[in-house]
């Protein structure tokens, strides 16, 4: 199999005042959905999540940069490693404008030119020490940290409801006990750490009860996300449709993921290796600092302090990558 791997990330700059008026505009239409601010806003951390991946991981053979079509200005387009990909590119157009992260991710593996391994990102995972290539992939399989977890409903939010709809298909093409056979090893892996005491309960049930989902990148078969499309296309096309995040009948890329861990075709990772931190974390600074981790995911939040939490997470990570990148003007 091709060794290369590909990087794709998704960015919007909720400061375009085109975006902002497309967006009014639509969203009078819906109801039900999840449209709040942290969706979208934007810390201006961009630049270090280029450098971070030019830095730690040099390797990377290209990097699909998804926008709706603007772009910062301080970005080199000119860059080899570099694809610039709009939505309209890989969409249907009477699908968009879209606003629903859901929608563009589900159909990645529609860009053009993308490899058969490739790590998804969002802008808010970044990577900040060195990571080689066995860390996503090994023996032609992603690496991800898989870890069982029941679908839990919490009354202050729907998300619960996009994972149930991820589970309830996984269920529907395997079976729990015979996955669990025939990849004992994996679930009973060490790799998961204090996460394994969660798990072992889980392993009594009939069906897949659902996942942990880590919110940082996850490593990917482009032929998975063919594969669950080539049985679940009019169901997935759902939420492609949705303009805005529907919390109660989209599905997310997890599906894929939960799909590769379901069919054992993936490799156990130390839960170790990444770890997501909420904004309003005192420890998120120090942590960048430090490069505690190799990479990690800031979970955005309400009702925080946004200029002061945006100037002290740049300031962090000037600490770590202060060196321009080649993808800078």
């Amino acid at each position: 199999m091709n060794n290369k791997i590909d990087f794709v990330i998704l960015w919007v700059d909720n400061n375009d005042v085109n975006w902002q008026k497309e967006k009014e505009k639509y969203e009078k239409e819906y109801s039900n959905i999840d449209n709040r601010n942290i969706r979208y806003r934007d810390y201006g951390l961009l630049k270090y999540w280029f450098r971070g991946v030019e830095k730690y991981a040099p390797w990377v053979n290209k990097i699909h940069f998804i926008t709706c079509g603007h772009l910062p200005d301080w970005l080199d387009t000119s860059n080899p490693k570099l694809h610039i990909v709009k939505h309209s590119d890989y969409m249907p157009n009477d699908a968009l404008p879209t606003f629903n992260s859901n929608a563009i991710e589900l159909l990645m593996h529609k860009i053009d030119g993308l490899e058969e391994k490739f790590v998804a990102f969002n802008d808010d995972m970044f990577i900040t020490d060195k990571v080689k290539e066995k860390d996503f992939f090994k023996n032609d399989l992603p690496c991800n940290t898989m870890s069982l977890a029941p679908v839990i409903p919490f009354s202050d939010t729907k998300f619960y409801k996009a994972v149930a709809n991820n589970v309830e298909i996984i269920n529907r093409y395997f079976d729990y006990n015979k996955s669990i056979k025939e990849n004992i090893f994996k679930y009973l892996s060490l790799k998961r750490g204090k996460y394994i005491l969660k798990s072992y309960p889980l392993l009594i049930y009939n069906d897949f009860p659902g996942f942990t989902n880590y919110h940082i990148p996850i490593s990917y078969l482009k032929s998975t996300f063919e594969e669950v499309w080539s049985k679940e296309s009019n169901l997935l096309m759902k939420t492609v449709y949705s303009r805005f995040r529907d919390n109660i009948n989209n599905n997310t890329h997890w599906l894929f993921n939960y799909w590769q861990f379901a069919s054992g075709k993936f490799n156990q990772r130390n839960y170790r290796f990444g770890k997501e931190i909420k904004i309003d974390d005192n420890k998120l600074f120090k942590i960048i600092e430090k490069h505690k981790y190799k990479i990690i995911g800031i979970s955005d939040t309400d009702n925080v302090d946004f200029d002061l939490i945006k100037n002290k997470l740049i300031n962090s990570f000037e600490k770590i990558l202060p060196e321009k990148s080649s993808y800078e003007k």
